[in-house]
């Protein structure tokens, strides 16, 4: 069978893989796969029955991240992965992290139905927890996997369950005893392949199925700001008040400027304002408010920009400290490295794609963001998407799917 047409065979598997996926979140209006618990173990037992019956080796590493390996003639050369996860938001669509994992068992199953047998193995992996949402920690199965979890991950509590993330881990069959050095030297992995849907509307307004990525941006977290001030009658004249509420509003105003003028001088990048509250037990019409809440995601596509972005926060945070005469306590701390694809296999991608296919920056940071900042070649190729992800609407078609299914196929069946 030609190539094109056992990609095309292979969207059977593909499809039905999704609507399984899709099958185990229901959670109306959307899904819900929750992270190293029953939505997203039940997705792996899946893909893990769906693998053995396609002949792949299948096993758990100490992060409970699921292997699918399919054994390639020269068993002795680095693997190529093609990844992502299989949790989601709460409530969220079907597509954002499963459709690449899918993806990757549909390019196994396109080059076993064309006779291609690869070089080297092709290891479809299913990673464990990329949505900060149950941790406050994202990538977290990526993080596992190559020994770039931060301290104190392990105490980290489960939003829903409670328990600490060791706990979780070795719940679902993982060893976090072993979770302090990488589990995969990077250097022996050949390349990394993430196909993920877009989060914003570039490929629609281009019209195209799928996009090559150039990066993804990392991420700068703080996600319990709070900002003291004093309390007051509302009859007080402006003078004298140390309102904590409008220094919320006159932070996130200053980083919004912040923002733009890194835009206008060609540097992208993100500001995010997430949580905006007063505390409800202190909630009062009649009162000027002494305590604010807030969180903050800064996102930029360098390392160099991003860590230069740090001094920037704290600059405005002294900024509004002294404007309105409030303190601004940013709490924890999180980071994520930006993931700059390899320039190798943007172009190789690019081919095996064909002419006219857009190259773009991802908005959101994903899996590939460790592989990259470990020094693993690492490609993506962005799936057009209505209405944006991490919400119930999110809208791929699977032909466009399987558009990112046949490119990757084309590169590794010539690689």
């Amino acid at each position: 069978m030609e190539l094109n047409e056992a990609v095309a065979a292979s969207e059977t598997l593909v499809q039905r893989l999704l609507d399984g996926v899709a099958e185990i979140g229901r959670d109306p209006p959307g899904i819900t796969r929750d992270a190293y618990g029953p939505g997203e173990s039940r997705a792996h037992a899946l893909l893990a029955e769906t693998a053995r019956g396609m002949g792949m080796e299948v096993s758990v590493d100490a992060g409970a991240n699921l292997s699918m390996v399919w054994r390639a003639a020269d068993p002795a050369g680095p693997p190529v992965i093609i990844g992502s996860h299989l949790d989601s938001v709460v409530q969220a669509g079907n597509f954002d992290g499963a459709a690449g994992v899918i993806a990757g068992m549909g390019v196994v199953a396109a080059l076993q139905a064309a006779g291609v047998r690869p070089r080297h193995d092709i290891e479809v992996l299913a990673l464990r927890c990329e949505e900060a949402v149950w941790f406050g920690l994202g990538l977290i199965g990526s993080r596992c996997l190559l020994g770039r979890l931060p301290e104190g991950a392990l105490e980290l509590r489960h939003a829903r369950t409670g328990l600490t993330l060791a706990e979780s881990i070795a719940a679902c069959g993982g060893d976090p005893s072993k979770l302090g050095a990488p589990l995969r030297v990077p250097a022996t992995i050949g390349a990394y392949l993430e196909a993920h849907i877009e989060q914003a509307p570039q490929l629609i307004e281009a019209g195209s199925p799928i996009g090559i990525c150039l990066a993804n941006p990392g991420n700068l977290r703080h996600p319990h700001i709070r900002i003291t001030g004093e309390e007051a009658h509302t009859g007080l004249p402006h003078r004298f008040r140390r309102d904590a509420a409008l220094a919320g509003a006159d932070l996130s105003l200053s980083l919004e400027r912040l923002w733009l003028a890194e835009e206008a001088q060609g540097r992208p990048m993100a500001v995010t304002i997430g949580r905006f509250f007063t505390p409800a037990d202190r909630h009062s019409l009649t009162a000027v408010s002494g305590t604010f809440e807030m969180s903050l995601d800064l996102r930029a596509y360098s390392p160099d920009h991003l860590a230069a972005l740090e001094p920037a926060l704290h600059r405005v945070v002294a900024e509004v400290e002294a404007r309105r005469g409030v303190t601004i306590d940013l709490g924890p701390r999180s980071a994520a490295a930006p993931g700059p694809m390899d320039p190798g296999l943007i172009e190789a991608l690019a081919a095996a794609a064909g002419q006219g296919v857009p190259r773009l920056n991802s908005p959101g940071s994903h899996d590939a963001n460790n592989f990259a900042a470990s020094g693993v070649p690492t490609g993506m190729i962005m799936v057009r998407n209505r209405n944006g992800s991490h919400n119930p609407h999110e809208a791929m078609d699977t032909p466009d799917l399987m558009a990112a299914v046949g490119v990757m196929a084309e590169w590794l069946a010539t690689r």
